[in-house]
C-alpha cells in the first residue's frame, strides 16, 4: 500500500512538473501566456508523469553515465508518447497533438526535437531531481502525511480523468454528428445542383427549338417580303415606264423647246422624264 501510494505522489509530482515545463515552453515559443495545456482539467500531464516513472523504473535510477541516460531516456519518454498518441487517436478518433510540421518525426507524433528536450529532460530527473524529491516524499510517508494525502489526490485524479474523458467522448460524438450533418447538406446540394443543371438543359434545348422555329419563320416571312418587294419594285417600274413613254409629240417638243424648263412642284421627276426622253433619242 505504502510502496503504491509512494509510486502514486511520484506521478502526480512528475505530472505537475511537466504541465509547470510545458506551459513555460509553449508560453516562451508564443511570446505570452499561453491557454492552459494538458488533456485533464487540473494542473497535471500525466504523460509526463507516466514518462518519468518508466525512466526511473527502467535505468533503475539512471545510469552512472548521463550521456546514456540520455539516449535511453529519448527512447523511452518517445515510446510513451507515441503509444499515448495512437491510443488516444484510436479511443477518441482524434490526433491531441501532430509534429508533421518538424523535421525527423514519426508519424508526427514524435520528433526529435521533443525526443532530444525528453532526453535532457531524464538527465536532470535521474541525476539531480529525483533523488531530492524522492528523500521529500519518504518524509511525507514517515510523518503520516503520504498515505492521507495519495488517497485524496487519487480521487481528484480519477475525478478529473472521469470529466476529461466523458468531455473528449462528447467532443467526438459532436464532431460525428457535425460531419453527418455536413455530409447530408453536402448530397443535398449536389442532388440540387444536379436538377438545377437538368432544368438549365431543358430551358435551353427549349430555347434553342424556339430560336430555330423563330428564324425559320422570320427567313420565310423574309421571303415573302423580298418577293413582294421585287413584285412592288417591277409594278413601279412598270408604272414609271408607261409614264415615261406617255408624252405625246406635242409634250415632247415643249419639253425640247425649253432646255432649262423647271418645275416649281415636281423638279426631280422632270428631271427623269427628261433623261428618259434623252435615252430614247440615242
Amino acid at each position: 500500500m505504502t510502496r503504491f501510494c509512494f509510486i502514486f505522489l511520484l506521478l502526480m509530482v512528475y505530472s505537475l512538473l511537466g504541465w509547470c515545463g510545458e506551459m513555460i515552453y509553449c508560453s516562451i515559443g508564443q511570446r505570452k501566456l499561453c491557454e492552459k495545456r494538458g488533456f485533464l482539467n487540473g494542473p497535471i500531464c500525466p504523460i509526463y508523469g507516466h514518462g518519468a516513472l518508466i525512466v526511473l523504473l527502467c535505468l533503475n535510477g539512471g545510469c552512472e553515465n548521463p550521456i546514456l541516460t540520455f539516449l535511453l531516456g529519448a527512447i523511452l519518454t518517445s515510446i510513451v508518447e507515441y503509444i499515448t498518441s495512437y491510443v488516444m487517436e484510436k479511443l477518441f478518433h482524434m490526433r491531441w497533438w501532430d509534429y508533421s510540421r518538424y523535421k525527423f518525426h514519426i508519424n508526427g507524433r514524435v520528433c526529435l526535437l521533443n525526443s532530444t528536450l525528453f532526453g535532457l529532460a531524464s538527465v536532470f530527473l535521474c541525476h539531480f531531481a529525483n533523488p531530492p524529491i524522492a528523500a521529500w516524499l519518504t518524509n511525507l510517508f514517515a510523518s503520516g502525511v503520504g498515505i492521507p494525502l495519495a488517497i485524496v489526490l487519487s480521487v481528484i485524479y480519477l475525478t478529473d480523468i472521469i470529466l476529461s474523458v466523458r468531455s473528449a467522448i462528447q467532443i467526438s460524438s459532436h464532431l460525428a454528428k457535425l460531419h453527418a450533418i455536413q455530409a447530408e447538406l453536402t448530397e443535398k446540394l449536389e442532388a440540387l445542383k444536379a436538377e438545377h443543371q437538368q432544368i438549365l438543359e431543358a430551358e435551353r434545348q427549349r430555347l434553342e427549338q424556339r430560336k430555330t422555329a423563330l428564324l425559320q419563320t422570320a427567313e420565310q416571312r423574309g421571303d415573302e417580303l423580298t418577293a413582294r418587294l421585287e413584285a412592288a419594285r417591277a409594278e413601279a417600274h412598270q408604272k414609271l415606264r408607261a409614264l415615261y413613254d406617255r408624252p405625246d409629240f406635242f409634250e415632247r417638243r415643249l419639253l425640247h423647246s425649253f432646255p432649262t424648263l423647271r418645275s416649281t412642284h415636281h423638279p426631280d421627276a422632270l428631271k427623269k422624264l427628261k433623261e428618259h426622253l434623252e435615252n430614247r433619242k440615242k
